[in-house]
């Protein structure tokens, strides 16, 4: 709904709107809203369930927040990750690792491997922008990861993609001023 101003301009819908909209809705077109909510939001979790599933990987898809991995990862690219239990981890390849203690994942290269004759594999890491190892990065006392560290393994990645994530957590009001364009488009589309 756009309401004419007095020298024809427009004003935008207002959030009082939206809700008197809601108000005249009876139930039935209710249930059909909230439905169709639930099933936007089911299909995205199952989707993402799925890519967890055929990629192995409890994170297939991360944005690289920082410029440790440069000239390879810049900040903002989307990696795609794999997590095959069976792949044996190789020096030179680019995994994405938990340390206790620490929320977010790290993208970091493999720089040394050491192979127990049991089968048992400890690795080194280190970001290729930065001058020493990750051993400053691990929980106090840990000098080597091992597989069970491993989110995933870089498969393929979409270069800037990830700088909206990026810019949203940067900028909390940029992501409120987002979602109210949106909803405004949302809105406007439905009453043209």
């Amino acid at each position: 709904m756009v309401r004419a101003g007095a020298v024809g301009t427009h004003l935008p819908v207002s959030c009082l709107d939206i809700f008197g909209d809601l108000r005249k809705m009876n139930k039935r077109q209710l249930y059909y809203q909230v439905l169709n909510f639930a099933m936007i939001v089911s299909s995205a979790l199952m989707i993402w369930k799925g890519l967890i599933v055929l990629t192995g990987s409890e994170s297939p898809i991360v944005v690289v927040l920082s410029g440790s991995m440069e000239p390879a990862f810049h900040r903002g690219d989307l990696l795609f990750l794999t997590n095959f239990r069976e792949d044996p981890i190789r020096a030179g390849e680019i995994v994405v690792f938990k340390v206790e203690g620490r929320d977010i994942p790290i993208v970091h290269r493999v720089i040394k491997v050491h192979e127990k004759d049991n089968g048992d594999i400890k690795f080194l890491t280190k970001g290729d922008n930065n001058e020493v190892d990750d051993r400053g990065l691990y929980k106090e006392g840990q000098n080597w990861l091992e597989k069970k560290d491993v989110v995933g393994r870089a498969r393929g990645f979409l270069p800037y993609v990830g700088m909206v994530t990026i810019i949203m957590n940067d900028y909390p009001k940029f992501k409120y001023a987002l979602l109210a364009i949106m909803g405004a488009y949302v809105l406007l589309k439905r009453e043209s």
